[in-house]
């Protein structure tokens, strides 16, 4: 089989859509896919794309975030004659379907589609309810975690001390993920916990909220920006952080930042949303918050009991391993690669 991957972000990005193309794609290629990936980062043109396309010559294409990709993807899957599949994120359904601007595209582009994959079912019926006549072309396949670590010593590069209490926040700098949201109630909790570090990881993607955050952290020296990391770094860091936070106002369900986090047994802080609560059950392994009010309550038991850390790592980590299986994802890929070329008979 040969695979044509068209994405907004690749390696070395570690955005979302990077991270999860990397994994699908080393997946499928160990399993003796031949894959090629074309990033839109690399102000690459779609004719550009159809051309290289067309030399690969695939079996199908997919495309991962509608609104970046979907209608290069499906203008060369019809161009070609092969199947086209579109993984829908949280972008897409959350914001873009409900866009008056973009909505048009984006039901015209899925409709186009041969298959269509959602991360979660809720994501599942909230496409449903806004274009139910593509149901039978939706699958659900959750995101895994795949995460290889290269030494990185988070406490001895910003200079922490051993007793600092880390709270993590690995996330792009856009105001869609409100990672500023986490400095007040953290400075609050500071009176009584001088031990309180935060520190943010990840690339700055809207320049006003980079901007935005670099300046606000001038009032917060506790607080650290390291930048983009590798994501091997990603992962080192995060295994040696007391707490992760997810601020994010919208997810397409399992976000890789928490999954990565309850893999390396770390404890969970996340907003009370739909794409966080696919993963996270509140009180079990790890907590969830709706307000300013909560957050700050939430993160002071985070700090008080260390026991409570602990418990929601290990059950964390336990639900990663139980639950979400690498191997499994990739059967699930391949299964659908040749359902959608079975579901594509070749006009020619």
């Amino acid at each position: 089989m040969r695979l044509g991957i068209v994405t907004p972000f690749y390696f070395p990005s570690v955005r979302g859509n990077s991270i999860t193309v990397q994994r699908i794609e080393s997946g499928v290629r160990d399993q003796g896919v031949v894959v090629r990936v074309w990033s839109l980062e690399n102000e690459i043109s779609p004719g550009e794309i159809l051309q290289a396309l067309e030399e690969f010559t695939p079996d199908l294409v997919h495309g991962f975030h509608v609104s970046s990709s979907g209608q290069i993807v499906t203008d060369a899957a019809f161009r070609l004659d092969i199947p086209s599949i579109l993984t829908v994120t949280g972008t897409d359904v959350n914001t873009d379907l409900f866009d008056p601007h973009r909505r048009t595209g984006v039901m015209n582009i899925l409709q186009r589609a041969t298959r269509i994959v959602v991360f979660h079912d809720v994501m599942r019926v909230k496409l449903v309810g806004e274009l139910p006549e593509v149901e039978h072309r939706i699958r659900v396949i959750g995101q895994t975690v795949r995460c290889q670590e290269t030494p990185f010593d988070l406490r001895q590069h910003l200079g922490l001390q051993p007793d600092d209490l880390i709270f993590c926040i690995p996330s792009g700098i856009r105001r869609i993920k409100d990672v500023t949201f986490c400095l007040k109630p953290l400075d609050a909790l500071r009176i009584r916990y001088p031990q309180v570090k935060a520190v943010f990881v990840g690339p700055i993607i809207e320049a006003a909220e980079g901007v935005r955050l670099q300046e606000l952290l001038r009032d917060y020296p506790w607080a650290f920006y390291l930048g983009p990391v590798p994501h091997e770094q990603v992962c080192a860091i995060l295994t040696s952080v007391d707490v992760v936070i997810n601020t994010s106002l919208s997810e397409g369900g399992m976000a890789n930042s928490i999954l990565e986090a309850m893999s390396c047994g770390r404890a969970v802080l996340a907003r009370d949303i739909e794409g966080n609560r696919s993963v996270v059950q509140d009180g079990v392994d790890g907590l969830l918050f709706d307000s300013e009010a909560e957050f700050a309550r939430k993160a002071e038991r985070l700090i008080s009991e260390p026991r409570l850390r602990y418990a929601l790592g290990k059950s964390g980590k336990e639900k990663i391993e139980r639950e979400f299986s690498r191997e499994r994802e990739i059967q699930n890929y391949l299964q659908l690669y040749q359902e959608a070329i079975g579901a594509c008979p070749r006009r020619r």
